[in-house]
């Protein structure tokens, strides 16, 4: 967006602009002064009639708004300027409007009209503004205006304005709520697009909206599937967790069967060596449910479910942490135990990012590691704790480690959490600490040993630290009392020392709950109390009472008058809760006529055996929130939270997601089959990127490469024979979806070929419903035909049909034909006389007539090699005026392209009369990639953004080679540079003849002689880095064919396959 390049311009160079800055200067007396007049100079040039001081106004505004300063006085002036003919000015208007509309409501009202016209607008980015300044005034007159800009919007040619739509959804219905079934409407409208640009936006607003409409997205799922490779970062992360609670209600819980056993392991994991009885029921009840697993039926995964599974497994090797972290609680929620633990390694990578991104990720692995010990146990030392980590950090990291241990690794834990203990960070030692006594509680054959080393830090210096391991041994100490009676004499000792409240209690406690095993010390300790009662804290009171009375039970001749004196001294405590103490105790343990029969009980009540602590994971219940969430994260419930559902007790109806034939296509994709072609060009499949991107990008493209050729080695030719027919359907289903739905995924032939029998029905009726027109194949194979007798075509050499086409390869031998093919005309210079007719060739919508204010273009690529540069592909442009006045100064701009890629400009028109054409020839070098070229195409009043985008076969040129060298050539890339897939040939493409010129019209190659006339083999290289395309179809019998590619760039081969599979199939 130029704005966008504007204000970045604006940025770096502020300084230069001159733009004043108030109050800096103490002496100037600024903090004081008013400053009324400090935009008089903006004002005046956003009044002016010159365009240039306009923009140059704005751009500074925008600037200021940038740095976080109030320019909301500048609304009258701005707002006037919004009717502005000059487009960047008023694209910088609209960027101001959509900060301040909601601010300035009553001036941004008076301009709505302006808004109105604005949706109207033929330049995309205004139409886009306008209605996102309309969302923004949030008045509830206007209700019914935004309700028809958005439907409108939802209808519009450009993506981008139906994502604008999308965002405005939401907008509105926190306005007014009460247009929730219109909106769900347009929602439902949106869902149906096929563009990736929209998908993100338009489940972002069903989740805002409608979340509870589950059947909206029954259509669109094996859709959003498929797109969600290609949809922006932010829209994946939206559409992954609307999928990941989509998918629990739809699919059977994939580890149903393991379900019984995995709740035993869970109970036992934080169970104490003394629950056995616990135990033991537990057995009971696993051998009662026994049969009930045996009767139950064998689980078989839905293929949408696998679906899901497979195309979201590429996405853990993106650059986004949050991609990253929605995958990962997908596969933790959805996938099967054995699959889980591939999103181990994704998540260990992100814990190299910032810390913020670290104690996300970690929140999330400390609950996961609860349920799937194994999975991140190879990662151990991934967990390992740095000196530069932050506290937070480093306490998430404990619970990790404490939660992975277990016999074989605990030594090596124990061992890292000594080195811990001497950190200075005490926060961090005190996690520590509790960690080693979470460890000893789990696991019994260390308990000994960590209690011993937690005896050991009673002696440190650090009070805290002494305080920490008090109350943790306390703990420890009721598992077992009767052996660690030393322990207990020796904790006894430290009352003189610790002054940590919670430390003291403890130790209280601990003297009192076992008096029994230390009788000399236990009454010393309460006389030292005594003295000192009246200075301790409220919580050190209560437990010197509860010593107090449990001695007064047990020796009674030594405590009687120390317990009378700290019941009297308790008595006429501050605090009233150990006033209330006091009074109950005395009550309790000194019988009067007055008490009841409770004081017989006091004993009972007093020295009943306590059962141990279980030291549990604080994140041990926090799976019950969806993982990645706001409240998982918090541990508590967030405003707008979607509750996970369980999964289903009996599988819905899987034929819901079939889509009909006759789907409901936006209006836009009706004008005409050139634009669905053009449309069809524009999607950016998963596999366009340059080889030379980033490295997650292209292991991503190998993976699912690989994948891929694994399942068509894997079916085998006995089910091809008997189910012919099922496969034929399933080709013709495969390519009518990717003309349809413009699946950029190369697995998605396999997805449908795991469809159940139900959808098969479905597509029998399709193959029916396809095969009733027979008149627009035969036109296409004519105009095919025409284009293979181009290059022995003539000026007055008109163009024969069809049947005179054919006998032209049978008069000619194979070598020569393949010579004749691989001529090319370097030394003509390239003009619209030595180009081929346009008929022949495929054209593609540059400009519409309609947005072109009357001008329109056509391009296509002309195989021709382009004589100023040979590394560029030639494009020949077709110009119409199909307006009233004439066009001057038809030129291009502004080139946005990809790194690597370079441009040729076709040169200046300087005239194009009213009702004319003209043509005009630029090269471009796509550096081998299926990214488009964006510029503007410029006369001299208006500016249209414009792009060309390649078909992969298109990106190569021919190149002759004889038998010998092809197959030299091919045994050098074969592994991951060979693609083949087994195809059944369409009923008209059976002969060799129609193959050549099917493949030919798919990709720029050559034939290459072949001895056999059940192969047709062809080569090309590509046209920037000259990599070798090598293309061998083996016809078999009954129309099976298989057709093998290798190619040095796996990308390439990996597109190329998908299109000569159209060609030949449909």
């Amino acid at each position: 967006m130029s704005a966008n390049s504007a204000f970045n311009d604006e940025k770096g160079g502020s300084s230069s602009v001159g733009e004043p800055e108030y109050g800096h200067d103490p002496a100037s007396g600024g903090i004081f002064s008013s400053d009324y007049k400090r935009h008089d100079d903006l004002k005046e040039m956003l009044d002016s009639n010159k365009d240039s001081l306009k923009l140059e106004a704005m751009k500074r505004i925008v600037a200021m708004i940038a740095r976080g300063k109030n320019t909301s006085d500048l609304f009258p002036a701005v707002v006037k300027n919004v009717a502005c003919k000059n487009i960047e000015v008023k694209k910088l208007v609209y960027v101001y409007l959509v900060r301040y509309a909601e601010e300035q409501q009553d001036l941004a009202l008076l301009s709505i009209s302006t808004f109105q016209r604005g949706l109207k607008d033929p330049n995309q980015l205004i139409r886009a503004s306008a209605l996102r300044v309309l969302s923004s005034i949030r008045v509830t007159i206007i209700v019914p205006i935004m309700m028809l800009a958005i439907k409108e919007a939802a209808s519009d040619m450009s993506p981008y304005v139906r994502k604008t739509a999308a965002h405005a959804i939401p907008k509105l219905y926190s306005l007014d709520p009460e247009q929730k079934d219109q909106l769900i409407e347009v929602i439902e409208k949106l869902l149906a697009d096929k563009t990736t640009l929209v998908a993100g936006s338009v489940v972002m607003a069903f989740e805002e909206v409608c979340p509870e409409r589950i059947d909206l997205i029954h259509k669109n799922y094996r859709k959003l599937c498929n797109l969600l490779i290609d949809v922006e970062e932010w829209g994946q992360v939206v559409i992954i967790n609307m999928l990941t609670r989509y998918a629990r209600t739809q699919f059977l819980n994939p580890n149903m069967n393991e379900s019984l056993l995995e709740e035993g392991s869970d109970k036992t994991f934080y169970g104490s060596d003394e629950d056995e009885d616990e135990e033991e029921e537990e057995e009971k009840d696993k051998k009662a449910e026994a049969p009930a697993m045996a009767k139950r039926k064998p689980y078989v995964m839905d293929p949408d479910h696998r679906l899901l599974l497979r195309n979201t497994k590429p996405l853990l090797q993106s650059r986004n942490a949050a991609v990253v972290m929605a995958v990962a609680q997908l596969y933790f929620h959805l996938a099967p135990k054995a699959e889980v633990g591939v999103i181990a390694k994704a998540l260990v990578r992100l814990l190299r990012s910032h810390s913020e991104v670290q104690y996300v990720v970690l929140q999330n692995v400390a609950t996961m590691s609860i349920k799937r010990r194994g999975m991140f146990e190879p990662y151990l030392k991934s967990f390992y704790i740095r000196s530069t980590d932050p506290t937070q950090i480093k306490v998430l990291k404990l619970e990790v480690l404490t939660n992975l241990a277990n016999e074989t690794n605990i030594s090596t834990i124990l061992r890292e959490f000594q080195t811990y203990i001497k950190s200075m960070d005490k926060d961090f030692v005190a996690a520590t600490i509790q960690a080693i006594g979470r460890c000893a509680t789990n696991i019994g054959e260390v308990r000994d040993t960590c209690l011993n080393g937690l005896v050991q830090l009673l002696s440190n210096r650090d009070e805290l630290v002494v305080a920490e391991s008090v109350v943790v041994i306390k703990k420890l100490l009721q598992m077992q009392p009767e052996k660690h009676s030393d322990i207990i004499k020796h904790m006894a000792k430290l009352t003189d020392n610790i002054q940590v409240p919670m430390a003291r209690a403890s130790i209280l406690w601990l003297i009192g709950e076992y008096c029994e095993h230390v009788p000399k010390i236990a009454p010393d300790v309460l006389r030292k109390m005594a003295k000192s009662f009246t200075n301790e804290e409220d919580i050190v009171k209560l437990q010197i009472i509860n010593l107090a009375a449990k001695l007064y039970l047990t020796n009674s001749k030594q405590t009687k008058l120390l317990t009378q004196y700290v019941l009297n001294l308790a008595k006429y405590d501050q605090n009233y809760d150990i006033r209330d103490r006091a009074r109950f105790i005395r009550q309790l343990i000194v019988p009067t006529e007055k008490s009841g029969a409770l004081s017989k009980y006091a004993k009972k009540l007093f020295l009943a055996l306590k059962p141990a602590p279980v030291l549990e994971s604080p994140f041990k219940d926090r799976d019950h929130f969806q993982l990645g969430s706001l409240s998982h994260l918090l541990n508590a419930k967030a405003g707008g939270y979607q509750e996970l559902p369980d999964w289903p007790e009996a599988a819905p109806d899987p034929s819901v997601r079939n889509v009909e034939v006759k789907d409901s296509v936006p209006e836009w994709t009706k004008c005409s089959s050139r634009e669905k072609r053009k449309e069809k060009k524009v999607e950016k499949p998963f596999y366009s990127d340059s080889e030379g991107e980033s490295g997650p990008t292209e292991s991503a493209d190998s993976g699912l490469h690989l994948k891929r050729q694994k399942t068509c080695e894997q079916s085998s030719e006995e089910e091809e024979r008997k189910h012919e027919r099922k496969s034929k359907q399933r080709k013709s289903e495969s390519e009518s979806e990717s003309d349809e739905e413009e699946e950029s995924e190369s697995e998605s032939s396999q997805s449908e070929s795991e469809d159940s029998e139900s959808e098969a029905e479905v597509k029998k009726k399709k193959k029916a419903a396809e095969s009733k027109p027979p008149s627009k194949p035969v036109k296409k194979d004519n105009k095919k035909e025409k284009k293979e007798m181009s290059l022995l075509d003539l000026d007055d050499f008109e163009p024969a049909p069809s049947p005179q086409a054919t006998p032209v390869n049978t008069f000619l031998s194979n070598s020569l034909a393949t010579d004749l093919e691989g001529l090319s005309l370097s030394d003509a210079v390239l003009s619209p006389a030595t180009i081929s007719p346009s008929s022949a060739l495929k054209s593609y919508e540059m400009l519409h007539r309609i947005t072109g204010e009357g001008l329109s273009v056509e391009y296509c690529f002309s195989r021709q090699p382009f004589s100023p540069d040979a590394n560029m592909v030639a494009v020949q442009m077709q110009f119409t005026n199909n307006a009233t006045s004439d066009t001057k100064n038809l030129h291009m701009e502004d080139v946005k392209l990809q790194s690597g890629m370079r441009v040729k400009e076709f040169p200046e028109i300087e005239l194009l009369p009213a009702g004319e054409m003209v043509t005009a020839v630029m090269g471009i070098d796509f550096c081998d990639s299926t990214q488009a070229a964006n510029f503007q195409l410029c006369t001299h009043t208006r500016k249209f953004f414009v792009s060309i985008q390649p078909p992969v076969g298109e990106l190569m040129r021919p190149v002759f080679l004889t038998e010998n060298e092809f197959k030299k050539e091919q045994g050098q890339l074969m592994g991951m540079n060979e693609i083949t897939e087994k195809i059944t040939l369409d009923a008209k493409c059976r002969n060799e003849h129609s193959i050549v010129q099917r493949v030919t019209t798919a990709a720029n190659l050559s034939r290459v002689p072949c001895g056999s006339d059940k192969e047709c083999r062809f080569a090309g290289r590509t046209v920037t880095s000259s990599s070798l395309v090598l293309v061998t179809v083996a016809t078999k019998e009954e129309g099976a064919a298989k057709l093998t590619i290798n190619c040095e760039k796996m990308v390439i081969g990996t597109m190329l396959v998908k299109d000569i599979l159209l060609a030949l199939t449909q």
